[in-house]
């Protein structure tokens, strides 16, 4: 298998990862578009070698194009080309599907990233889904972000928050009727106690999502995972 790059674009960091110990980083920012980030990613990478690229992007992925300009983000990636600005072969996918690729040791996995929004995903074997839960109304007409993010966080105090996290996570599980349920991002982290079938991811996972990016698919034994 190509040697795999694989790039985390965050709202506050964009990660780079040539394997779980080789890694950069620089900066993003609210008004960060496409051309200036592939100027730093090339700028910042320019000594390591690869022949393929994965990315992991904060909004909706569909076919390996993205199709919505992100909340924490500037303008201008819906359809951006990455194959020609970096001229390697690149697979993306949204960023929560690629932490949740990373994360997935088979059976029906719930993956929930508790970061500076809500990420999710569904795994099965062969196939990565893509959900949209955030904007999902939860309690007073909040949206479900709002419920888990960090304002919230700061309203309940670290107890209560984990608390809301725990019952929410419970229904999900139940409600997608998944094996178990992986969270990712750095609310996750506040959850002294897990309940069953619930643990913690970690961003390395995001490595090894990009790297089965371009793997052989499990079920079909072709190349590639089915994104959803």
């Amino acid at each position: 298998m190509k040697r795999v790059l694989v790039i985390d674009i965050g709202g506050t960091h964009v990660k780079l990862m040539l394997s779980r110990s080789e890694k950069r980083e620089f900066d993003s920012s609210p008004g960060l578009a496409p051309r200036p980030a592939i100027s730093q990613i090339k700028k910042s990478v320019g000594d390591w070698r690869y022949g393929a690229v994965a990315i992991g992007f904060p909004a909706r992925v569909q076919n390996g194009r993205i199709i919505q300009d992100p909340k924490n983000l500037g303008s201008g990636w819906i359809g951006f080309d990455f194959k020609k600005a970096l001229r390697k072969p690149v697979r993306v996918a949204n960023d929560a599907a690629l932490q949740a690729l990373g994360s997935y040791e088979g059976g029906r996995m719930l993956f929930l990233g508790l970061g500076t929004g809500l990420g999710s995903a569904l795994v099965w074997p062969g196939h990565v889904l893509s959900l949209e839960l955030s904007e999902l109304p939860y309690v007073n007409s909040a949206s479900l972000e709002t419920q888990l993010g960090k304002e919230e966080l700061k309203r309940l105090g670290k107890k209560d928050c984990a608390s809301e996290v725990i019952d929410v996570v419970t229904q999900l599980k139940s409600a997608f009727v998944a094996d178990y349920v992986v969270l990712g991002g750095g609310n996750a982290k506040l959850l002294d106690e897990l309940p069953e079938s619930v643990e913690l991811g970690h961003n390395r996972n995001a490595y090894l999502g990009g790297t089965r990016l371009w793997q052989v698919n499990p079920v079909t034994r072709r190349k590639k995972w089915n994104i959803l």
